[in-house]
């Protein structure tokens, strides 16, 4: 705890937002005021800030700070680094992009302390800016989404629940509290209440990502080092690729190692893993720790590139879908159809396996049909789109080309959707839409 009075404080932050103003870099001041810095924690710098803010210093000025701050985060968080992870690890790269987010989030309470204090021109130009930094912020989300998707189902499986689940609650907050305040800033310009009730949610969503932010590198990430094979490692950098990052990638990290999922691993937590866990991690991870050992993969599956089903599941899905799905090879030869059991729009039959693409549809529509396949074919276009009626029904009819993952070309796949009531009513689907 520190034992600074709170004026010292902002005097010292004051002084060394002089020098960064003169020129002196975040990393020399950081030497030079080790012993003073470390008895300011990352979250009263915020606070210092926005006072800051408040006794009229230049937004564009304490933006300056923000680099010092990431540096005194990382000093403060100095007696758990990560030592030993590589350039363009995927630990690496989270806490790089903890770095951004920490940014966008002190940018966010110092514009939206900002707004609160101005008026005319002033405010019009911080209120752009602060419009500017909301949008910005967004792009947390697939920070987020990589925890969420990546990183959690691999505790999980280790039977660790309870953290991953309040994260997660924690980071959906900050999500849903973003979009309540983009839907705020729209009317707030003119309106000096409104534009209270935004500052007043910007600085709580300001506050929750520095706490997210720190509760991710001195709590999560060490743990999930000590937790995480290379395997696992491997398997998260093809997957957080294909997601993307929000830092670039400097430095590719390599691995031999075999890519390992989380249904691949053996959940075992050994003896000398739990002495090396953060003890916040380890006291609120090994609750009633039960490990997930559930075998998802069985015998009888047929293997895909995003999982595993039976041929009687095959068929449950496609019949449970609300689509008819019609699939044509690469010699345009009918090779499979869906019957869906809530939707009966074009009448198939097993009679119609093997035949000709062509030849499923009536004479008046061949040429139609022949163009759309041989562009789909010559890559000219993916897919093509068709309304149509069927009695009373409304259809969309979406014909688009099927292709291999070295691009090759397998097929022609139509897909007849019944979509009636979207169009007779979307007053009432407009009803029903619920923001996830």
């Amino acid at each position: 705890m520190s034992n600074i009075d709170v004026n010292v404080k902002v005097e010292l932050v004051k002084s060394l937002l002089k020098k960064i103003h003169e020129g002196v870099r975040p990393e020399e001041l950081s030497k030079e005021f080790k012993d003073l810095l470390s008895q300011v924690s990352p979250f009263e710098i915020v606070l210092i800030e926005q006072r800051l803010v408040s006794e009229g210093i230049q937004i564009g000025d304490i933006l300056k700070l923000c680099d010092l701050h990431v540096k005194l985060f990382r000093d403060y968080l100095a007696g758990r680094v990560l030592d030993g992870v590589p350039e363009g690890h995927p630990l690496n790269l989270l806490m790089r992009e903890n770095e951004v987010v920490l940014k966008w989030g002190e940018a966010l309470g110092l514009y939206a302390n900002a707004i609160l204090r101005s008026s005319g021109e002033e405010f019009s130009k911080y209120y752009d800016e602060f419009l500017r930094v909301i949008e910005e912020v967004r792009g947390l989300r697939k920070h987020y989404m990589k925890l969420q998707m990546l990183i959690f189902p691999y505790l999980e499986r280790r039977g660790i629940v309870a953290v991953p689940r309040v994260l997660w609650g924690r980071e959906d907050q900050v999500i849903v509290k973003l979009r309540e305040l983009r839907k705020l800033v729209e009317n707030a310009v003119s309106d000096r209440k409104l534009v209270e009730k935004v500052a007043g949610k910007a600085l709580e969503i300001s506050n929750e990502i520095s706490e997210l932010v720190f509760r991710e590198n001195k709590i999560l990430f060490p743990a999930v080092k000590v937790l995480l094979t290379e395997g696992e490692w491997v398997a998260i950098k093809e997957m957080a690729e294909e997601i993307g990052y929000i830092v670039p990638i400097k430095d590719s990290w390599e691995s031999n190692a075999k890519p390992l999922m989380p249904y691949e691993i053996v959940p075992e937590l050994s003896e000398e893993q739990l002495r090396a866990l953060p003890p916040e991690f380890r006291e609120l991870a090994l609750r009633r720790l039960e490990v997930d050992a559930y075998n998802i993969r069985r015998s009888e599956d047929i293997e895909l590139s995003t999982g595993f089903l039976s041929k009687e599941e095959v068929e449950a899905v496609f019949k449970a879908l609300p689509l008819e799905i019609t699939y044509a090879d690469s010699n345009d030869r009918i090779k499979f159809f869906s019957e869906s059991k809530h939707t009966y729009l074009f009448t198939r039959a097993k009679t119609i396996l093997g035949r000709r693409l062509l030849y499923c549809h009536s004479p008046r529509l061949e040429e139609v049909v022949k163009v759309v396949v041989d562009k789909l074919k010559s890559g000219e276009s993916d897919f093509k789109e068709f309304w149509t009626k069927i009695g009373d029904r409304v259809v969309r009819v979406v014909v688009t080309s099927v292709k291999g993952s070295d691009g090759r070309y397998l097929g022609t796949l139509e897909v007849v959707e019944d979509l009636t009531e979207v169009l007779k009513k979307p007053e009432e689907v407009m009803k029903k839409i619920m923001t996830l």
